[in-house]
């Protein structure tokens, strides 16, 4: 006998993962009520409280969203088309983009005052270029629907199978306007997607929506479903979002263990996800490595801080007396060009290796935190660590990074090889790390990057994109109708 959950008790014990047991706190038993919802993560046994009207505004978002992929299948790919061509012409209009102007800086004045970074949050003349720039690469990408990937051929039949769009798309991001147009991108493939921006961006992203998104979908004959911007400033509105079971996939992109709780909310409800969470990359000097290829790397590695930022170096001890001043003047200059002063997280036994002279802040870093991704906004922050060989920087790698990116700085073609086969990462170069990117590599707006903590992603690449998202349908044929089996 089942019945529906009206209230919780202090203590109340609330069993997860099958053989653990957490209980209910006072101010969870205190807040919840008569309605609401309790999402027990089960990876965890986190308990997360969706409070009655932030579900409601979910549920009917991932309605809309539902309601509009049915019928996006009567949807022209020139209609799809259009939709991005006027979402992009809406963007470069003074006067829509004055509003969004102003809604951004409502939303940078309440981000200041709560003291939190306004860094991705303004939208500049560059950022504006850019998502006009992605709108129009999917208004001439390829349709990405229909294509046919195999053809099998019978007597009298045959067999195809053909791209289809995958369904309703969660999308869960941070503060960043810009990825407002990155995300659209599924559209192009007959999908529809439904977006929760953090609470910093929120009033952007609805002047976004408001002025551009939704008159560019009613002009070009879209359904309004096609993308709905969930208007909620409570986390409980990503965690009602993605414990819907209609979506068909659940992206979520932010800080490492937001993104994680997210995660594992939509994989127990059944969906698939792109998690775009932890980053920061790993640079290895070899044995072989040329010391000014070394040094450009290392200082276009770390022009900002974003998730294909430079974290991590390791440099072999054999060229150590070299490379490693090499390694901290690019640092200090990488940091000066920024008008600040760097700072270096040294990790145990490579202090002697440090110059007393050297410009910039040092602290000792035990090896558990090598992986660690340093969130700095100004001064240029990074983890070094002198390593006996190649191998030992693989290994250290592969079990303290989120798998990410790996790049190696070799003079020797056969290490550059030798390296590639033994590091886990979805992202390996041979130069600096900031390379990897949707946009910048593959001349495509991207969703996300995806690095390999929780394990490699099936059948899709590292980088999420609107035309990756798809799945495929078998069609079949006959001429000869007498066939039987």
């Amino acid at each position: 006998m089942t019945r529906a959950l009206n209230g919780l008790i202090e203590g109340m014990p609330i069993v997860f993962g099958g053989d653990r047991q957490t209980s209910v706190s006072a101010d969870l038993a205190a807040r919840f009520k008569a309605g609401d919802q309790l999402v027990v993560v089960q990876e965890t046994g986190d308990l997360l409280h969706v409070p009655k009207e932030v579900h409601a505004l979910a549920r009917a978002a991932v309605s809309q969203a539902t309601h509009a992929f049915a019928a996006m299948g009567a949807v022209t790919d020139a209609a799809i088309g259009e939709f991005f061509e006027r979402f992009a012409a809406l963007l470069e209009s003074e006067v829509a983009w004055a509003l969004i102007d102003a809604a951004n800086r409502k939303d940078m004045v309440r981000a200041i005052a709560a003291g939190r970074s306004t860094t991705r949050l303004i939208v500049t003349d560059a950022m504006r270029a850019e998502m006009i720039a992605g709108l129009r690469a999917w208004r001439d990408a390829p349709a990405g629907r229909g294509a046919v990937v195999e053809r099998v051929e019978h007597a009298g039949w045959s067999v195809e199978q053909v791209t289809a769009p995958l369904g309703v798309v969660g999308f869960v991001f941070e503060g960043r306007p810009n990825v407002f147009a990155d995300a659209v991108g599924v559209i192009r493939g007959g999908n529809t997607v439904v977006f929760r921006i953090g609470s910093d961006a929120l009033e952007t992203a609805r002047a976004i929506a408001s002025n551009a998104l939704s008159p560019a979908l009613a002009a070009a004959g879209l359904p309004a479903g096609a993308a709905v911007l969930l208007e909620s400033t409570e986390r409980a509105g990503g965690w009602a979002l993605f414990a819907d079971p209609r979506l068909a996939l659940a992206v979520a992109r932010g800080s490492g263990p937001a993104v994680a709780q997210l995660g594992a909310v939509a994989r127990q409800a059944g969906t698939p996800v792109s998690l775009h969470g932890t980053g920061g990359a790993w640079l290895i000097a070899d044995d072989s490595a040329d010391a000014q290829r070394f040094a450009q790397a290392v200082i276009h590695s770390l022009d900002r801080k974003v998730c294909n930022t430079l974290g991590v170096c390791c440099i072999a001890q054999s060229r150590a007396a070299e490379l490693v001043p090499v390694f901290l003047d690019a640092l200090a200059r990488a940091a000066a060009a920024r008008g600040q002063r760097a700072k270096l997280h040294m990790a145990e036994g490579g202090e002697a290796w440090i110059s007393p002279g050297w410009q910039g802040d040092i602290e000792s870093l035990v090896i558990s935190e090598l992986g660690r991704e340093w969130e700095w906004e100004d001064s240029p922050e990074v983890s070094l660590k002198i390593v006996a060989n190649l191998d030992e920087a693989v290994e250290l790698f592969n079990r303290f990074s989120p798998r990410f990116i790996a790049c190696v700085i070799a003079d020797d073609p056969t290490v550059n090889d030798r390296f590639y086969g033994l590091v886990d990462a979805a992202f390996v170069g041979d130069g600096f790390t900031r390379w990897v990117d949707g946009q910048y590599a593959l001349n495509r707006p991207e969703l996300g990057l995806s690095n390999w903590q929780h394990g490699r992603l099936f059948a899709r690449g590292g980088v999420l994109s609107g035309n990756g998202v798809f799945t495929l349908r078998m069609r079949m044929r006959q001429s000869d109708m007498s066939l039987s089996r």
